[in-house]
């Protein structure tokens, strides 16, 4: 059985084993969180250094990202808590290594952290989460992550383009491909003098959990920085916005407002949001096409297939073109 296969059918067992190699005695008892990128697990431990009674285990999908790439994943984590800013850091394992093997498939340790997801953000929350994503940006612009992507149109959107080539519906492909070429074209012309540095990637309010405190304000903590890439400050941002971010300038301004309590926002940076909501789009079906092997994709995405899936992404991809 080759690795991908291997991974489609994790099991909590095998999860369990990973953490026993680890050097971590399981109870047996588990809870499998929701995620398609990677198989996570909640495991109960029997013991643990810090008193804590679970920990989560990360399994990696095989073949999306190198053992440098994900080196780089966890050392800015590491980095990020060593400067006082709450993220998940990585456990050490028995030796000592922050990511470890099993069967072939790459994983890694986390504390489990309570919070609770966000639903609806006051401006004064965002001001207080756009400070939050500023603190990530001043570690972030100390190194550049060599192993990860960068956000540009030819790690993040021409080779997506491709892998679209025989799934896109016939009767609108020529409009996909036109508007999606418009976009990469702005992005690549605005973005060209812009400063890219390590960022989350993936800043949407799934990944955004509150911890309440009784006596202090409420902490905001971003998790999830398995897309964590070099690119724009900006791109950190849109993603937390109710909708378009021409409908809700308020919001935006809320964000940045609080990020230039701790530093400097290049404001011109904004001009980029249209092309980047386009890149996303091209890039979140290109994830999907890539993904098609795994029975998990069919059964979540069973519209990927049909006309009215590709109708309405041109839509959307021909008004973000338009400006």
């Amino acid at each position: 059985m080759d690795l991908n296969q291997f991974f489609y059918q994790i099991s909590p067992e095998h999860a369990l084993q990973a953490v026993e190699k680890a050097g971590y005695h399981v109870t047996g008892r588990y809870f499998q969180l929701n995620s398609f990128e990677n198989r996570v697990f909640d495991v109960e431990l029997e013991d643990h250094p810090e008193g804590r009674k679970n920990l989560v285990v990360k399994i990696y999908r095989p073949e999306r990202w190198t053992l440098d790439a994900i080196q780089d994943e966890l050392q800015f984590l590491d980095e990020l808590a060593n400067q006082g800013i709450p993220v998940i850091k990585p456990l050490p394992l028995s030796n000592g290594e922050k990511m470890g093997s099993y069967q072939g498939l790459e994983f890694a340790l986390f504390n489990k952290v309570q919070g609770r997801l966000v639903q609806e953000l006051t401006p004064a929350q965002l001001r207080q989460v756009g400070r939050k994503i500023a603190q990530i940006h001043s570690v972030g612009e100390q190194q550049v992550a060599e192993n990860r992507i960068n956000l540009t149109t030819e790690d993040y959107g021409w080779d997506h383009l491709d892998i679209l080539e025989n799934w896109i519906a016939p009767e609108v492909k020529g409009r996909y491909m036109k508007a999606a070429e418009k976009i990469f074209s702005t992005y690549e012309e605005l973005s060209e003098d812009v400063d890219f540095q390590r960022i989350h990637g993936d800043c949407h309010k799934g990944n955004l959990l509150i911890k309440d405190h009784r006596d202090q304000d409420n902490e905001y903590f971003f998790v999830d920085f398995d897309d964590f890439l070099n690119g724009p400050a900006i791109q950190d941002f849109w993603m937390l916005l109710s909708g378009p971010f021409g409908e809700v300038p308020q919001e935006l301004n809320a964000l940045i407002s609080g990020y230039q309590e701790l530093r400097h926002f290049d404001e011109a940076q904004i001009a980029l949001l249209g092309p980047l909501q386009g890149l996303r789009i091209i890039q979140y079906a290109a994830w999907i096409a890539r993904r098609w092997k795994d029975p998990l994709f069919p059964q979540t995405f069973p519209q990927f297939r049909d006309y009215i899936y590709w109708a309405e992404e041109v839509e959307m991809l021909e008004s973000l073109a338009r400006g």
